[in-house]
């Protein structure tokens, strides 16, 4: 989960883990990864989503560059 919810090397969340205690290797950080890594992302997407509805989220936007007719303006 640090590895998804972060953004951490592999080899960093090693050396998290091995404080708290638990050896483990970057490669079984990787494998778990590749293995649990969708489900935990969708998760955290899905909550990211229903948090915007339920607070009646909302963007502006504030000021930007568009090119019209291969002219860059400022609004």
């Amino acid at each position: 989960m640090l590895y998804i919810r972060f953004p951490l090397s592999l080899r960093y969340v090693e050396d998290l883990l091995h404080e708290r205690s638990i050896d483990v290797s970057h490669e079984a950080v990787r494998f778990w990864w590749h293995r649990f890594g969708p489900m935990f992302a969708a998760e955290i997407r899905k909550r990211r989503i229903e948090g915007m509805k339920s607070s009646r989220w909302c963007w502006h936007l504030d000021e930007m560059f568009v090119k019209i007719n291969g002219e860059r303006r400022y609004f």
